[in-house]
């Protein structure tokens, strides 16, 4: 009887704690099943069952399959989802802090410089700071990279913004683009390359250099301004909190290993891309790339610092982002 039971207490020990550690997360994208960015995050996802030594797996859906793309962390905190992989600025609307870590329009020169501010610069902290009122833990971060700036006219220093009539996304892009002299409007992504080839539009916030290669926009403006100088999204890679305080150290240590691998991957992956549409572009004859100076780029940041204020103005946690990226970039040289 002693030894059956021993051996009954041992049999439903293991079992509790196979139960504990083998779990599937299910994650959302707020990118659709055939974009390039999303094929790199099921590379992520795959990526976790072998870091995690099989105890952890993760099932990624592409935008909408659950939710809104704007839905995702009332989601995640209510238990629907587990996890999301967004852009942080869809959630600007809660607090006008997470547009301004999401999207500081113009800090930054290249993805190595955002996540070094959200490794070493107080980024992560901040980020858990906003999230964790929410019900969510910050995983870590990722980024498409600097996104090309899309014109049927030359475009080499701020003076030339003046007037320009473009497409940009409401919030900060705006705001920044608006205090630089340009003429904003909001349009969806679908409607930009067909506004550019009927002249509603002489330019365009839109997404990376190659996916706008890709997309035939170099066809109706063959004006890129390459490397950027504007927008560079943040990409968070999310989950819900009771989970993540259920996991053990092992496990929240190899998913954040997961996503800084992920990010330097998935920065090479889109570089190497877009150093290969650039090229490709530039024989052509029919396109000319136009790179900005440092020194424009410091007058477009120095514009982009204006409006980072009025957003640090609205909320106690955007003040808060504001201060630590203003001192990141001031110690970096950046300002």
């Amino acid at each position: 009887m002693k030894t059956l039971s021993l051996a009954a207490l041992v049999l439903m020990s293991a079992s509790t704690i196979a139960m504990a550690q083998d779990m599937t997360l299910r994650f959302q994208s707020s990118d659709p099943a055939g974009n390039p960015n999303f094929l790199l995050q099921k590379q992520w996802a795959e990526s976790v069952l072998e870091k995690t030594g099989g105890t952890i797996a993760v099932e990624l859906l592409p935008v909408e399959s659950i939710v809104a793309h704007n839905e995702t962390q009332d989601a995640i905190a209510a238990g629907i989802l587990d996890g999301h992989v967004t852009d942080t600025s869809y959630f600007a609307g809660k607090d006008p802090a997470f547009g301004l870590i999401a999207n500081p329009v113009g800090a930054y020169g290249k993805p190595e410089e955002m996540l070094d501010f959200m490794y070493e610069g107080g980024g992560k902290e901040l980020m858990n700071e906003l999230e964790n009122p929410y019900g969510l833990q910050f995983i870590g971060a990722t980024t498409p990279g600097l996104e090309a700036f899309v014109s049927k006219v030359p475009l080499d220093g701020v003076d030339d913004l003046k007037g320009l009539k473009m497409r940009a996304p409401e919030g900060l892009v705006q705001q920044v683009f608006a205090a630089a002299g340009a003429a904003p409007v909001n349009l969806p992504g679908s409607e930009v390359f067909t506004s550019l080839d009927k002249g509603v539009i002489d330019a365009a916030d839109y997404t990376v250099f190659s996916t706008n290669h890709a997309q035939g926009m170099h066809d109706v403006a063959t004006h890129p301004v390459y490397p950027g100088f504007h927008s560079m999204p943040l990409v968070e890679i999310s989950m819900n909190k009771r989970k993540w305080d259920s996991l053990t150290e092992e496990q929240q240590a190899a998913l954040e290993a997961s996503v800084q691998e992920f990010s330097t991957m998935q920065v090479a992956a889109l570089r190497a891309a877009d150093e290969a549409a650039v090229e490709e572009a530039s024989a052509s004859g029919e396109v000319t790339i136009h790179d900005w100076s440092a020194e424009e780029r410091a007058k477009f940041r120095q514009i982009a610092q204006g409006e980072w204020q009025k957003v640090a103005e609205r909320s106690e946690n955007a003040q808060k982002v504001y201060d630590a990226l203003t001192a990141y970039l001031t110690e970096k040289g950046l300002m």
